[in-house]
């Protein structure tokens, strides 16, 4: 049976934030779970399965997933090592004033008509800040309150998010794909290891991720690297020894990556972040 621990981070009358974190333990589906209020998760470490009906959703650090109030689902671990997420939920009328109507199930409650979107390097960004900042205690209420709501704008932007359309077919192999990346993010994958391993031909595999995703696959593994490396940037000082085991060729790959993403080098958000260790 997996173990939860769940930190409240923030709550107002605007916005509640928990950072949630599962160890992975139980690798089949668990039993069924309910929502008690609609909120938006965000996964940062690791990666995990989320089971609704019929539908299965690789949850991972590229991926917002919407759990709607009073619906049902599963979650299982395909891949050991458990994960950590920001559940994040505010005010219902907020809520509707956010999300485009297209992105909103009709009823009297609101609900997403979708179980997730792929989010950019910049709502990224701001998941790590908000849990640093509020970790560390360092962010005030206003400031988070302020950076939730930005990142639910952008999560929920045409521009700065996309909804995945595909048959289930399709789906399901880049699932299979994903999956494949997150058990290792420091591997240098080749394509045709990774497609032996979902079982299609490296062509098919390339053409099908690119339609699901609108991104290459080359592209989406970059983007789990970085994110991996704004949850660890806390942990490390020597930031050369963090490129490196996260796949990097170099500290210069590894910061002109970074800096391409997010705006910064990993250096600028440490010190933006007051991540660095004090002696």
């Amino acid at each position: 049976m997996s173990q939860f621990s769940t930190a409240l981070l923030l709550k107002t009358k605007t916005v509640t934030i928990r950072d949630v974190v599962c160890n992975g333990e139980c690798r089949h589906k668990s039993d069924e779970e309910c929502a008690h209020k609609t909120s938006l998760v965000y996964p940062y470490r690791g990666v995990f399965m989320r089971h609704v009906g019929r539908t299965d959703t690789v949850a991972e650090a590229n991926q917002v997933l919407f759990f709607n109030a009073a619906q049902g689902y599963r979650i299982s671990h395909p891949i050991a090592g458990g994960d950590a997420c920001i559940d994040l939920s505010i005010d219902e009328s907020m809520l509707e004033e956010l999300a485009p109507k297209e992105q909103a199930q009709p009823g009297p409650v609101f609900s997403f008509r979708r179980q997730r979107r792929r989010i950019d390097p910049r709502a990224q960004a701001l998941v790590a800040l908000l849990r640093h900042g509020l970790r560390r205690n360092i962010a005030e209420t206003l400031e988070a309150e302020t950076l939730a709501l930005t990142l639910v704008r952008r999560s929920l932007g045409e521009r700065t998010s996309h909804a995945a359309g595909a048959s289930v077919g399709r789906q399901k192999l880049v699932d299979r794909a994903k999956l494949v990346l997150s058990s290792d993010l420091a591997r240098r994958w080749t394509l045709a290891e990774i497609a032996s391993e979902v079982g299609v031909s490296p062509v098919y595999l390339t053409q099908v991720f690119q339609q699901v995703e609108a991104t290459p696959l080359y592209r989406y593994q970059l983007r789990l690297r970085l994110a991996r490396a704004l949850d660890l940037l806390g942990q490390y000082d020597d930031l050369t020894s963090l490129g490196l085991d996260l796949g990097f060729s170099s500290h210069s790959h590894f910061s002109a990556s970074f800096k391409q993403a997010f705006g910064q080098t990993p250096a600028e958000f440490q010190r933006s972040a007051q991540l660095r260790r004090r002696p």
